[in-house]
């Protein structure tokens, strides 16, 4: 129930504000020494609001009264407008209001709140936060206190700490992406067998992806993108078959990509560009033609089989020689004729062009040496037809 269907269900009309906030001027104007006047003085004059775009009722609100209802839902935009009530940064919610949120969002809204403000609101079992400032140490100082949480998302909030080491296990959606978080993933969240969305993207953890990693068995979408991860990607992901969106890019990841994302019926997105892998890459053009996203440039010492994948899929990676290492594309001046080729030659290199080439070069000094020899002879021939040429005219 949004605020403002509260404040009607509680009978807060504007004109008995107005008539209690007469009262209260009235008796404070009086003398203490003096006993009231028989005769009823004017009402008092109401100060000018301040925010003329909030309506009446709200504009006169000192405090929210105690609701005997459960509200949902975000709170009315209005609120934190209100110029007599504090501010939720500065001042706590009444505990009646506090205790009986269900989901609190704020998305480009408040400046800013206070992690203390956010752990009590302690049966929450939503909270979205985007371009709001969380003033808070770490998150675990307010995530801990919400046992109810079934989705969090606190996004450019410019969050910092690491992750908690404590979460609940009813917990089924955590996007933190866009902070400052730093160390490693705890080996804790991969005890949310109901986690469905995990998105930790853009921070600055580091460290290697938890061996029990795949214990994640309801997880959907993982973003561990845009960080500073490195080691291998554990073998345990073959215990996800549901997972639909990988995005493992920009980090240091190395070792060779492993066979097993093959078997993974599901997944339509796979994002492994930006890292250090190596070797031949797995996968052939069956697997890549099934993916709606695939991402794998930018991993200096990787290459492709040539024999299952044609040059003419663009993949940002060399083709494999006969030892499993990246073809170096030819130097620049090696393909002079090409125009506007050298930005693609990874690209679209090939072990045929590569012969072709060859067998230019091959054909290159034949040439020249009969260019020389038909020089060669036509100086000859002049020279034998001067010496005649003498002889007749001597």
């Amino acid at each position: 129930m949004r605020i403002d269907a509260m404040l009607k269900s509680d009978n807060i009309e504007y004109n008995a504000i107005r008539q209690e906030m007469s009262r209260e001027e009235r008796k404070t104007n009086v003398d203490p020494g003096t006993s009231p006047p028989s005769t009823t003085p004017p009402p008092a004059t109401l100060p000018p609001v301040s925010q003329p775009s909030l309506p009446p009722p709200l504009q006169l609100l000192r405090r929210l009264p105690p609701f005997h209802h459960h509200p949902q839902g975000p709170l009315h935009p209005h609120l934190p407008l209100l110029p007599r009530l504090p501010h939720p940064h500065r001042a706590p919610l009444p505990p009646s209001l506090s205790s009986n949120l269900r989901s609190f969002s704020s998305v480009n809204s408040l400046h800013k709140l206070t992690g203390v403000f956010l752990s009590r609101l302690v049966n929450l079992t939503d909270l979205t936060l985007s371009g709001t400032a969380v003033n808070s140490s770490s998150p675990s100082i307010f995530l801990n206190n919400l046992k109810y949480l079934h989705s969090v998302t606190i996004t450019h909030a410019n969050l910092t700490g690491s992750l908690p080491k404590r979460w609940h296990l009813n917990i089924t959606h955590i996007d933190l992406s866009s902070n400052n978080l730093k160390g490693k993933i705890p080996t804790s969240l991969t005890q949310l067998e109901n986690l469905e969305h995990l998105n930790l993207s853009s921070n600055a953890l580091n460290g290697e992806i938890p061996t029990s990693f795949g214990d994640l068995i309801s997880l959907q979408n993982v973003s561990l993108a845009s960080n500073s991860l490195s080691g291998p990607i554990p073998d345990s992901f073959t215990a996800m078959p549901g997972l639909v969106h990988l995005d493992l890019g920009s980090n240091q990841f190395n070792g060779t990509i492993p066979k097993f994302i093959t078997e993974m019926k599901g997944l339509k997105y796979l994002n492994l560009e930006k890292n250090s892998f190596h070797g031949v890459m797995p996968f052939n053009a069956s697997f890549i033609k099934r993916l709606e996203v695939f991402k794998v440039g930018g991993n200096s010492d990787l290459c492709y089989n040539h024999s299952t994948i044609s040059s003419k899929v663009k993949l940002g990676i060399a083709p494999c020689d006969k030892h499993g290492l990246p073809i170096l594309p030819p130097p620049a001046k090696d393909s002079s004729g090409g125009g506007g080729g050298g930005e693609s030659s990874n690209d679209d290199y090939s072990v045929g062009e590569e012969q072709g080439r060859k067998s230019e070069h091959h054909h290159g000094p034949s040439k020249i040496v009969l260019g020389v020899a038909i020089g060669l002879s036509s100086i000859v021939f002049l020279i034998i037809f001067l010496v005649l040429l003498s002889k007749w005219c001597g």
